[in-house]
């Protein structure tokens, strides 16, 4: 029996969904459920498990579908500088060193390789590219050997790939493929051709040779939905719902514009065996909508998309009139309402301070508006950071957002006692706040204008520092966390796996 979880991509910068997906893992393990964890994109900028680790999966729960189909495991790079200098056959006259990349070079004075190291202070190779004559004709991908390899031809002042082979251990080609100027795909095996990569996604869930016992769980759709779902059974196919499934605007009594990533989902549901709704709020809605539209009575459980390990308690004072706030900085998460709130706040309070943390694409934006705003001094843009233990330094938590499946940032805001300020939407917010005893609800719709906005959350950071015992606010955030620590999520997990498996 085993849980298998298809997701696209990953980043050093996860997005929520990354995130669910590190926290079911970590309940999958107490529990003593074995998972694994299947991601499709083709991804070269980095090792994949680099980044996997980097949230909590482990390597061994891996599956990456481009080294799938070759003997190679997934793991870490280890294959090193000295490593590559053994197996190349021509070997470099010189070699020089800037940071974490090292430049090789050739008798031929026309020929370089650049080796791209995994970090300044060690000599692990993660990728070498290879230049003759001022073009780019091949790089090289590593783990703990040679991974594939892509092969370059000029075109248009530009160099472009055409080629790609994936190797096994011994460093025999597993299969290749062959890249148009569309950027479709051919995939050409010992005794089979793929012509595309939607054929080799049904190939690779063919050869999982799924059972009776297994669930699939689908936490991202697009390119793989259909292939997930006519290949599936035996096994158990759940779908989680990761954000808001629907436009609210564009429902009437026959029609419902559900969300584009889900649509497919809902669109077939009856090959859906459950849906997972992150709240109690959006399981009854999708439960009534399902049965209104699709006719069907389908199972929908409600499972946190984040736990707690334990309740965070701060080892020395908060900050006074301090706000902080965890997001990405996403045109969508409206932190520059946030930062005017605060701005505004600050006349009434001398000593607030605002800390962000995140990246994103907003993050230029932000800083612009801070300096036009004069608050470089008490609002700080600090950046991606591991913010576990971060929370218990303030007391206070904000958000811009008008939207949040969940909101994973509020979990662990509320697991260190923090109050919130937010907008009132679904679901998070409305999930983890009650209003007046563990932080403020603002008024919002879509007429809202953006001054009025800024105004109540300004308006509700004053209330919370000057009328409020924060003292009896935190904890009763830490009351509701405890909802969601590990071991309960965890049980939810088992629960749902052995009412599928039977």
């Amino acid at each position: 029996m085993t849980v298998y979880n298809f997701n696209l991509g990953i980043g050093w910068a996860s997005s929520g969904v990354e995130y669910a997906q590190a926290y079911r893992a970590e309940a999958f393990r107490q529990e003593g459920i074995p998972a694994r964890f299947i991601y499709t994109d083709l991804i070269l900028y980095e090792n994949l498990i680099h980044m996997t680790e980097n949230i909590g999966i482990k390597a061994e729960e891996v599956i990456w579908l481009y080294t799938w189909f070759t003997d190679l495991k997934p793991s870490p790079t280890t294959f090193t500088l000295e490593d590559l200098l053994a197996t190349l056959a021509d070997k470099p006259v010189r070699q020089t060193r800037d940071g974490k990349v090292v430049r090789l070079y050739f008798e031929d004075s026309k020929r370089y390789a650049t080796v791209y190291l995994k970090n300044e202070t060690e000599d692990y190779v993660e990728r070498v590219e290879y230049v003759d004559n001022n073009l780019l004709i091949r790089k090289d991908y590593y783990t703990y050997t040679r991974a594939f390899s892509e092969y370059y031809a000029p075109k248009d002042n530009a160099a472009h790939a055409y080629q790609r082979r994936f190797y096994n251990e011994d460093g025999s080609m597993a299969y290749e493929e062959i890249c148009d100027e569309k950027g479709d795909s051919t995939f050409i095996f010992k005794d089979k051709i793929i012509y595309s990569k939607e054929e080799l996604i049904t190939l690779f869930v063919q050869s999982l040779n799924l059972t009776a016992d297994d669930i699939v769980i689908l936490d991202r759709e697009t390119g793989q939905g259909q292939q997930v779902f006519e290949q599936h059974r035996p096994a158990k196919l759940g779908v989680v719902i990761h954000a808001e499934h629907y436009s609210e605007n564009h429902v009437s009594d026959d029609y419902i514009l559900w969300n584009n990533y889900y649509d497919y989902q809902f669109t077939n549901s009856d090959e859906v065996d459950f849906f997972i709704a992150a709240t109690p709020v959006q399981q009854k809605i999708v439960q009534e909508q399902l049965k209104k539209y699709n006719g069907r009575d389908a199972k929908i459980y409600n499972i946190a998309v984040g736990n707690l390990d334990q309740l965070r308690r701060p080892q020395k004072k908060r900050k006074p009139y301090s706000l902080v706030s965890v997001s990405r900085l996403a045109s969508e998460k409206h932190l520059n309402w946030v930062v005017e709130a605060v701005v505004k706040a600050k006349k009434t309070l001398p000593e607030l301070t605002l800390d962000i943390y995140g990246k994103g694409g907003e993050e230029e934006a932000l800083k612009k508006l801070i300096t036009q705003l004069g608050a470089q001094d008490y609002i700080h843009l600090k950046g991606h950071q591991d913010v576990t233990e971060i929370y218990t330094q303030y007391q206070a938590y904000i958000s811009g957002s008008t939207s949040e499946g969940f909101g994973l940032s509020l979990l662990e805001a509320i697991g260190s006692g923090l109050p919130i300020i937010g907008f009132d939407v679904p679901y998070g917010n409305q999930t983890f706040v009650d209003e007046g005893e563990n932080g403020y609800l603002v008024e919002s719709n879509a007429n809202t204008q953006s001054k009025q906005r800024v105004q109540d959350l300004s308006e509700r950071i004053v209330t919370l520092f000057t009328k409020d015992d924060i003292a009896a606010f935190q904890e009763h955030s830490y009351q509701k966390a405890s909802e969601y620590l590990t071991a309960n999520i965890s049980r939810k997990w088992k629960q749902l796996v052995e009412e599928q498996v039977k």
